[in-house]
């Protein structure tokens, strides 16, 4: 049976309260739970004690007996002290998407055609002024 730590909504609509809860991963978010660890209020500010309350000896013991919290949980017990949280790397997150790339390729293939015409353009008109300018010496 995996265990995890996790959040559990309750509250009003449009004014989420979660609890922090250990339950069994097959457990719907809201349903079965074994024991509720803490909770977590998004309304109140970042700076308030009572946005996150955590019972520190009971997380400690579920997560010694293999419960793994979730990376909001984790974000939680890394600010508590409790558990060290290891910073994610995703080096693809900034690269643009396929059909962005696409059109970028696009756009610049259609850049250079117009650069080219234009040159072929320009170069076509000076070499008749210079075969005016040879005749005239």
């Amino acid at each position: 049976m995996g265990l995890k730590i996790r959040l559990a909504r309750g509250g009003a609509k449009k004014r989420p309260f979660y609890r922090i809860v250990v339950a069994d991963v097959r457990a719907p978010r809201d349903g079965r739970f074994i024991e509720k660890l803490g909770t977590f209020n998004p309304l109140l500010p970042k700076d308030s004690e009572d946005r996150v309350t955590l019972n520190e000896e009971r997380i400690r013991y579920w997560i010694g007996h293999g419960a793994r919290p979730t990376d909001r949980v984790n974000r939680f017990l890394d600010s508590a002290g409790i558990l060290k949280r290891e910073a994610r790397n995703n080096p693809k997150k900034a690269l643009p998407g396929k059909k962005r790339l696409e059109r970028e390729e696009e756009a610049a293939a259609k850049a250079a055609e117009a650069s080219e015409a234009a040159a072929a353009e320009t170069a076509a008109e000076e070499a008749p002024e210079e075969q005016q300018a040879g005749s005239e010496e």
